[in-house]
């Protein structure tokens, strides 16, 4: 019987050894959700701007010892026409809703608002996207729950429908609101 060199064995062993640590973490210990890094650290600072005739958002406003709903959105998403049904919804039912509203215009913001329907308590506007950035908001909608101290409790990207309202953001709030 032939001796096999270690050479010839050694790299398609390591190959699949490599290929299999690749593979498992592809679909093992990790969940659906992106992460946050402010979970449990206290809100970035929101927009200074708002948009015209509608309340101002402010940093006092997240720190008021009420739980608030934190919405990063726009008038040109359609993820976001989207889920605006169910923000509206969360307002009625009492929940504080807050806006703000991304790399938008305001006049496209405004507009869409008085067509569709103003969920939010106070607004914010972050045309440039600036305050996104300290958020970790990679595209609208991203929806954060902040508890009454301004600590980040939550974080949910893409729209508040389905699976990412019912799975993940009602248990988060009703955690947060202790119901």
């Amino acid at each position: 019987m032939a001796k096999v060199s270690p050479m010839i064995v050694l790299p398609p062993v390591i190959f699949a050894a490599i290929a299999g640590l690749l593979l498992g973490g592809m679909y093992f210990g990790h969940s659906d959700t992106l992460p946050s890094n402010l979970i449990g650290k206290d809100a970035p600072a929101v927009p200074q701007e708002g948009l015209p005739d509608r309340t101002q958002l402010t940093d006092a406003d997240l720190r008021d010892g009420k739980v608030t709903i934190v919405n990063y959105w726009a008038s040109w998403c359609p993820p976001c026409r989207a889920e605006h049904g169910v923000l509206k919804d969360l307002a009625t039912q009492g929940y504080r809703v807050a806006g703000i509203n991304f790399r938008d215009t305001a006049a496209n913001a405004d507009g869409y608002l008085t067509d569709q329907g103003d969920p939010f308590f106070a607004l914010g506007f972050d045309p440039r996207g600036r305050t996104s950035v300290d958020w970790g908001v990679t595209a609208p909608p991203e929806t954060f729950i902040v508890d009454g101290t301004g600590k980040v409790l939550f974080r949910v990207a893409g729209p508040l429908i389905g699976a990412n309202y019912d799975q993940l953001f009602l248990p988060a709030l009703k955690a947060a609101t202790g119901q």
